[in-house]
Parts: structure tokens; sequence; C-alpha cells
């Protein structure tokens, strides 16, 4: 019997593909996104269980620390919940509700919670309305594919639909918008952004001491 997670997946390699082969489109904004001391957007969005969730409930008591992912099946995603499982007691010492922001749905993202070791709350924003909301745009061909082969860089449909084969039959299948930045936001009890970090290119992690510093002097 097919799951609503591999149900969801199927969907979601779908729109992998289409985004691929498009190429990056959002790529500078319309107005100047929220910046170091503008209040934090508040948005209520699902949960990886289901339920709704506002962003102000994790700054209700102190700051807060929202990491918003890559796509789920990207290796940059992985590399950094690797080191956010081990950075994860420094910014909680520090004062911070972590929450993680992630492109599926509440059971995809309940999946990739278990598979990666989360501890902590992860929202859903598959119509990416918080990512837009936070400023954070498309990258283009140089930001995203720069360690992939040049046949990769125009990134024609029929190079994305062997990717995309490829990588199913190899139990990570691609899914999301491949071309969305990630960016990672400290904010403090009254709802006021302290550090607004935007990627330059999917692997541009921030330096956990500025992260941790950040959090302090916003609790």
């Amino acid at each position: 019997m097919t799951s609503i997670v591999d149900t969801q997946t199927e969907a979601a390699e779908q729109e992998f593909l289409e985004l691929f082969a498009r190429g990056p489109e959002r790529m500078t904004w319309s107005d100047l996104p929220p910046q170091v001391g503008d209040p934090a957007p508040v948005l209520t969005l699902a949960d990886s269980t289901g339920g709704d969730a506002s962003l102000a409930r994790f700054w209700a008591d102190g700051p807060a620390l929202l990491i918003f992912w890559r796509h789920y099946a990207c290796s940059c995603g992985m590399a950094r919940a690797e080191r956010l499982r081990s950075e994860y007691a420094d910014y909680s010492d520090a004062g911070a509700n972590v929450v993680v922001i992630g492109q599926a749905e509440p059971e995809r993202s309940a999946a990739y919670a278990e598979e990666q070791g989360f501890g902590w709350p992860v929202l859903c924003d598959p119509s990416y309305e918080a990512y837009e909301a936070y400023g954070l745009t498309e990258g283009d061909a140089a930001q995203i594919l720069f360690d992939a082969p040049s046949e990769f860089w125009t990134h024609p449909r029929d190079v994305g639909e062997q990717l995309v084969s490829t990588r199913r039959e190899a139990g990570r299948p691609l899914v999301d918008n491949p071309w969305l930045l990630p960016g990672e936001f400290v904010v403090d009890g009254t709802g006021t952004i302290r550090l607004a970090y935007r990627y330059q290119y999917c692997e541009d992690f921030p330096d956990p001491r500025v992260l941790t510093t950040a959090i302090r002097v916003a609790s």
C-alpha cells in the first residue's frame, strides 16, 4: 500500500523536476526584506505533528533561532543537520528556542526529522510563504550547482530527469524547490530581528559563534 509520505514524495519529486527545468526566477526582492531591528514576520504554519504553530510562540519566552532549510533531499541540508545536532546544546544553553522551517508537508517533515534525529520543532511551508516573508530568494546555477558537472549549469530537463531517476534509485528522491536558498534568523522576546543571515550559496553555513553570541545578546 502506498503511504501518504510516498504520495507526497512523488508529487514533490515532480515539483523538483519542473522547477529544475524552469530555472531560478525569484532572485531579487520586490521590496526590501526584513532587516535587523525590524519586526519579525509572524505567520502560522503547520508543524510536523499536523497542528498549527505561530512563529511568535517560539520567541514568546525568550529569543528564537529560526532555521530555514534547503529541500529535504539536499546534501547541504544533511550537512547542516549534522552540524546542528552538535551545536544545538550551545544554542539552547544560550537561551534560544530552535525551530526548523522546511518546504515539506507535515508527514514528510516528520519523516525527515526522525531520519535526521531532530530534537526540536519542525514547521512546514510548502507554499514558501514564510521563505518569501523573510526575504529568502532563489539562487542561480553558480550558487546551487557550483559542484555539479557543466551540463547541469543550464539545467535542461533531460539532465533533470536523469538526476531524478538516479537519486530515486539510490533511495534519496529529489524533492521540492532546488533553487531556494536557506536563511537563519535570531529573533528576541519582543519579536525584533537581532540577526538576519541569508545564505549566498547552499553550503554557506553561519559560524555557530555568531549565532550563539546573537542569541545571548538578544536574551
